[in-house]
């Protein structure tokens, strides 16, 4: 019989944890100052609801930026498509000419020379002049020639290749910056409540930082957490009761998830020889059973005695 007993009470320990709600956090997508605040703490609110507005002018004038760069690289890309003026190619045209006409009046000076030069009625120095001239003449001419033949054929298919991606990259930058001026005006990612707003008008949070705390969901979950002593006698959904302390009546509940590594049990959930044990994170959902208008008035962080 006091073993039958002894059972009766084990099975009927309670877990001691604290109920929640989902949350999730609206970051700053900017540095920016906070000029508008559309909601308060404790306020229900449906997907789409205005939550806050930051400064804008920074950011949209960084995007007038990129678009005006945007701009730019497509020109410059329809430049290369389009390849050289007519008149480009006609101006390199006469350069050819002229360095033809040059290459032509050095050579013949230097042949001119050249019997002279070895009838020593002309200085040697004289010659070398005229030979480098010569040389250097004929060089400008192959230049000449080598440039006419680049704009005649046109842009490279790789520098074709490198404006589109250079302007792929900058219309990237424009469509991210644009994101950004529009995240702006933050708004509820989801139907909720507004737990927390961690800054104030005119405050300047950092980028990341959350400007809004909203506790989401359909029903509340309890995390509590299971002695050694309940650890082998529950499972993933495993029904269970919850109590809230101070409130009468109890809730439906089934055990979503047990963690796998256990951790030291915390302040709150010490009591007898628990004390020098370890515990297991475990969460018990509501279920659908319960009220859906009952559940919804349930507030985060009331302690909880969950009994499996």
């Amino acid at each position: 019989m006091l073993a039958l007993l002894a059972g009766c009470q084990a099975a009927g320990e309670p877990a001691l944890g604290t109920l929640e709600w989902d949350r999730i956090s609206v970051p700053a997508p900017a540095m920016e100052q906070i000029v508008a605040v559309h909601v308060r703490e404790g306020q229900r609110v449906s997907a789409g609801t205005p939550l806050l507005q930051l400064e804008p002018t920074r950011t949209a004038a960084q995007l007038q930026a990129l678009q005006a760069q945007s701009r730019q690289a497509a020109q410059a890309l329809e430049e290369l498509q389009r390849g050289p003026r007519p008149e480009t190619i006609a101006q390199a045209r006469a350069n050819l000419a002229a360095a033809r006409a040059q290459a032509a009046t050095a050579a013949a000076y230097y042949a001119r020379l050249q019997p002279l030069g070895r009838q020593q009625l002309v200085a040697a120095a004289d010659v070398d002049t005229a030979r480098a001239a010569a040389g250097n003449a004929q060089g400008l001419m192959h230049a000449a020639e080598q440039a006419l033949l680049v704009l005649e054929h046109g842009s490279r298919a790789e520098d074709i290749a490198q404006g589109e991606a250079a302007l792929r990259a900058v219309q990237a930058q424009v469509e991210g910056q644009t994101v950004t001026l529009q995240k702006l005006d933050l708004v509820a990612p989801r139907a909720g409540r507004i737990d927390a707003l961690p800054y104030r008008l005119g405050d300047q949070a950092p980028v990341g930082a959350p400007l809004v705390v909203m506790l989401v969901g359909e029903r509340p979950y309890a995390r509590v957490y299971l002695p050694q002593s309940l650890r082998l006698k529950v499972s993933v959904g495993q029904a269970a009761r919850i109590q809230l302390q101070g409130r009468e009546g109890t809730f439906a509940g089934r055990v979503r998830s047990i963690r796998s590594d256990p951790d030291f049990t915390p302040y709150y959930a010490l009591s007898g020889a628990d004390v020098s044990r370890l515990s297991w994170l475990a969460e018990i959902e509501l279920t659908a059973d319960n009220a859906a208008a009952r559940m919804a008035q349930l507030p985060a962080g009331v302690p909880v005695q969950v009994v499996f």
